[in-house]
This record gives structure tokens, sequence and C-alpha cells, in this order.
């Protein structure tokens, strides 16, 4: 069971990297985080349709970073609470082993800086 939680989880981290890698999505999600907005309000600054916004916003949701509200007609949409906390986790991971590794090769350098031990003979 355990394994298909790892399974889930990484393909949960797949879908947000995927949507995080378009630089139109990234622009999507900074300006969420001014507030909530329509489609038509996040493709006002943006070069592209309405449309195309809409397709950005479907992977965001989908994904699990942004979610969306029925105002009548609106749909206005806002950043999910905590939707990057996991990949704060990964990234904490990552970011400890590459730590560890340094700390090692520094270790490493500074014992082939340090001159030879001469033996003293008797």
């Amino acid at each position: 069971m355990r394994y298909l939680r790892n399974v889930a989880a990484a393909a949960h981290l797949d879908a947000r990297f995927a949507a995080l890698s378009d630089p139109n999505r990234r622009k999507i999600l900074l300006r969420l985080v001014k507030g909530e907005a329509t489609a038509g309000e996040l493709a006002a600054p943006l070069p592209m349709s309405q449309p195309a916004v809409s397709r950005h916003l479907k992977v965001l949701e989908q994904a699990g970073l942004i979610v969306r509200r029925v105002d009548g007609q609106r749909r206005p949409c806002r950043l999910a609470a905590g939707a990057l906390d996991d990949l704060d986790g990964y990234l904490a991971q990552l970011r400890a082993a590459v730590e560890t590794q340094y700390a090692g090769l520094d270790q490493l350098l500074q014992q082939m800086a340090e001159p030879p031990r001469r033996r003293r003979r008797t």
C-alpha cells in the first residue's frame, strides 16, 4: 500500500512540475498572488486569447495549483491553499542530499590540502 501512495505522490509531483514548466502558467500564478481573477482578467496582459488562458487554467487546476469557484456566470480562480507544500518537501529532501554531498566533498578537499604527515624515525 505504501508503494501505491508513493506512486500517486510521484504522479502528483510530476503534474505540478509539468504545470510549472510553462512560463505563461507561471505568469498566471504570479498574477493570482494578488487575488482572485477570471480567465478574461488573466488574459488581458498576456499575448494570448482567453480560450488559451482557459486551457492553461485547466492544467493548473488539474495539478492542484489553483481552485475555481462558480459566481453566477463568472468562474474566478485563486491559488490553492497548501498547493506547494509537497513541492517544498520534495525540494527540501533534494537540498539536504546535495548539502550532505557537498559537505563530504569539502571534507575530502580539506584532507587533500593538508600536508602529508612525516613519520619520525627512531
